[in-house]
């Protein structure tokens, strides 16, 4: 077989040949069971999703706002920051739990923590109370957060990973859909009730986790890393070929995981945090998800997201039932967008996605900053109608990519032995630009007003700069073969052929004679 060649060309080819094609996933049961359990992974994104919608329905409810002293400013900045902060303090953490203790655990622990900090943002009586449920909300998210998305990755039928790990920041909006809608729902209830109801909700999907993440399997990559490889197959069988642990596809997963693992154990002995800084793999693979972490909040959405309220009323938009209804159409809009992107991005690719996204979003707040200004400087109705057509545009490009891609193109592009440090890394980039984002966006809006907006101009225009120089297609490759991208394709092809030899794919002389070549190649990538 030609599986190396099929590496080398950068597709799932590889395995695909090994696929059970003779019925459709749904109809095969243990793969619905698993998709069933990745769903529930999933819906950790949607505990944040809630949380920035529901503080930005929170603020159109009167009754909210004189609860809490009708805050604005710096207090208000910090009533949406706080959670972020609190995701922040969890960072040093987190990692170590979902690599030390196992996804599962992880997953567990930060929904306990989000179900108990749920119960005191609902009962609230003070802006102390509040601020210090929604920092434990923040605590307890960053490590079902950080675990979740990895072990999706990891767990997933080898054809649908990419689109089953885009749908994981996707389900943002299932959050943000439901709290918009709440808060729309609970606005002309008179009494505290009315922003109680919205807090108690935003636990519903920790509740989930809490009962049902001990059915969910574990990781077998981690498994793997702790010796515990006969449970590592086990699972792979169970989920992928309906218990048989020779079929071929699970032979050439296990055997790649186990390639995979000695690779990052050779390469890179020690696995702490300054590995991610040492080989210029590593270095790119920073540069790019940072970037696009920052990115991701960055481009003017987070604006719209937490500040809504306070926008259109610099247009001329008061009623706050108009607010409401806007917000819980606009949520339902980019769900849609956000889940078709995530679902075509293997048939797409990410890089086109990408820059399609960036571009899209470039000229379409282009078009709202000049509505912005024709209102402000000369009361022009017609433009702020233009401006809230514009909102919509622009997040239809915004979702292409920003929402379903970041999480599952960092996911994929980090190799095992890095993917939990990594990743919190990523978080701990998108948590420092959202804290920046709350905090700064009300002052500097209320200061400069439709001048704000020309900021994000010129930051859109640098996005996209970088993401045409820089973003690498990671289209059609198993996580062991995204390395090549990286490290060198000798990496790439000497998993593979570990793989396919185990697996019976390929004969044992072909891949002697090819092993030997690669081990040189890839004694060179570890001197350098």
């Amino acid at each position: 077989m030609g599986g190396p060649a099929a590496v080398s060309a950068g597709g799932n080819n590889a395995f695909t040949h090994l696929v059970d094609s003779s019925k459709p996933w749904w109809m095969n049961r243990r793969l619905l069971a698993l998709n069933g359990w990745i769903l529930l992974l999933l819906i950790t994104s949607t505990t944040n999703g809630y949380d920035g919608s529901m503080m930005n329905g929170l603020q159109s409810l009167p009754q909210w706002e004189s609860a809490f002293n009708h805050p604005t400013g710096g207090m208000l900045g910090l009533l949406n920051a706080i959670q972020n902060i609190g995701c922040l303090a969890a960072y040093p953490f987190s990692p170590y739990m979902s690599d030390g203790l196992g996804r599962r655990t992880a997953v567990a622990f930060g929904a306990f923590i989000m179900c108990a900090a749920t119960i005191l943002q609902t009962a609230s009586h003070s802006v102390g109370m509040f601020i210090g449920a929604r920092f434990m909300i923040g605590f307890g998210l960053t490590f079902a957060a950080s675990a979740a998305p990895v072990l999706v990755t990891e767990i997933a039928y080898p054809t649908q990973r990419a689109p089953v790990t885009s749908l994981y920041n996707s389900l943002w909006f299932l959050g943000s859909i439901v709290a918009s809608w709440t808060t729309f729902g609970t606005f002309h209830i008179p009494t505290s009730w009315s922003w109680r109801i919205p807090s108690a909700l935003q636990g519903l999907p920790s509740v989930c986790q809490i009962c049902l993440i001990w059915f969910v399997p574990e990781s077998p990559r981690w498994l793997c890393s702790k010796g515990r490889e006969a449970e590592a197959l086990r699972i792979l069988a169970y989920y992928h070929a309906n218990g048989n642990e020779e079929d071929p596809l699970v032979e050439y997963e296990f055997e790649e995981i186990k390639a995979a693992l000695r690779l990052d154990r050779e390469v890179a002995a020690n696995v702490g945090w300054k590995s991610l800084f040492k080989t210029p793999g590593n270095r790119r693979r920073l540069r790019i998800m940072i970037a696009i972490a920052f990115f991701s909040q960055w481009s003017g959405n987070n604006l719209i997201s937490y500040y809504m309220n306070k926008i259109f009323i610099s247009i001329g938009i008061t009623s706050a039932t108009t607010q409401l209804l806007i917000n819980g159409i606009l949520n339902i809009y980019n769900f849609i967008i956000a889940i078709l992107a995530g679902l075509l991005c293997d048939r797409i690719g990410r890089r086109p996605m990408f820059i399609v996204s960036t571009i899209g979003m470039f000229v379409f707040w282009t078009l709202q900053t000049i509505c912005f200004a024709l209102y402000s400087e000369h009361g022009n109705i017609a433009a702020a109608h233009t401006f809230i057509a514009m909102i919509f545009l622009f997040y239809a490009f915004c979702e292409i990519a920003f929402t379903p891609l970041i999480v599952s193109y960092t996911v994929e592009i980090l190799p095992f032995a890095v993917r939990a440090k990594g990743f919190t890394i990523f978080n701990f980039s998108v948590t420092l630009s959202l804290i920046f984002n709350q905090y700064v966006n009300p002052i500097a809006l209320a200061a400069l007003g439709w001048k704000y907006y020309l900021v994000y101009v010129c930051w859109l225009a640098f996005e996209i700069v970088f993401i045409f120089l820089f973003l690498v297609e990671t289209k059609n490759r198993t996580l062991e073969e995204t390395a090549a991208l990286f490290d060198g394709e000798a990496t790439a092809e000497r998993l593979a052929y570990t793989a396919a030899e185990h697996a019976g794919v390929v004969a044992s002389e072909e891949h002697s004679e090819r092993e030997k070549a690669s081990t040189e190649d890839i004694t060179e990538v570890a001197n350098v």
